[in-house]
């Protein structure tokens, strides 16, 4: 979870850096040391509640130089970095397979891996602030739109908070979950050639 969470914040902060603004390289964000990410209470959630969160890396749209396609990439890079770990991470599970080694606690580690990426690219595209999915609906949709996500977003915590206790967040997570880890393991297959 923690490498999850770190490739996650260093994606925005990287893509930030790339679209011109330089924020999270001023605050020391622009780093793969975990430390640097680790926000306290989200890291005791994590322990204690098996979820968690990472520090926002700090970004400044108006120095992008173009504001929505800035806010477009910045939001989008986080979980598209979850994917390409878990897609590495499914070549890294198939490879020794198709040679016929391996190690139970390798496997266990890299199935964690894969696991915790696509979770975390998953829900961080659910379209309700301050996931990155409402940014990017932001950022794609009309100015009511963006109206109407800068007005929710004071309560967004509790009513992220309320969808994933009440089990609705899961009944959408999981299904799409499942749909992208079949999608990335089958072409996994194919690619290596794998009967």
């Amino acid at each position: 979870m923690l490498l999850a969470i770190t490739i996650h914040e260093y994606a925005h902060g990287r893509m930030a850096y790339y679209f011109g603004d330089a924020t999270a390289k001023y605050h020391g964000r622009l780093s793969l040391n975990p430390l640097k990410h680790l926000d306290p209470l989200g890291t005791i959630a994590l322990l204690f509640f098996g979820f968690g969160w990472a520090k926002p890396v700090p970004i400044n749209p108006y120095n992008f130089r173009d504001y929505r396609s800035g806010m477009l990439w910045v939001s989008f890079a986080g979980p598209l970095a979850n994917f390409a770990l878990a897609l590495a991470g499914l070549f890294l599970f198939y490879i020794p397979v198709k040679f016929g080694f391996g190690w139970m606690p390798y496997y266990k580690f890299i199935d964690i891996l894969i696991t915790f990426n696509i979770l975390l690219g998953v829900f961080n595209l659910i379209p309700v602030p301050p996931l990155d999915g409402s940014k990017i609906l932001t950022a794609l949709a009309p100015d009511n739109i963006a109206e109407f996500f800068s007005r929710i977003e004071p309560y967004a915590p509790v009513l992220l908070m309320v969808l994933i206790f009440s089990g609705v967040l899961g009944r959408v997570i999981v299904p799409l979950f499942q749909y992208v880890y079949n999608a990335m393991e089958t072409l996994v297959i194919l690619i290596l050639g794998i009967a």
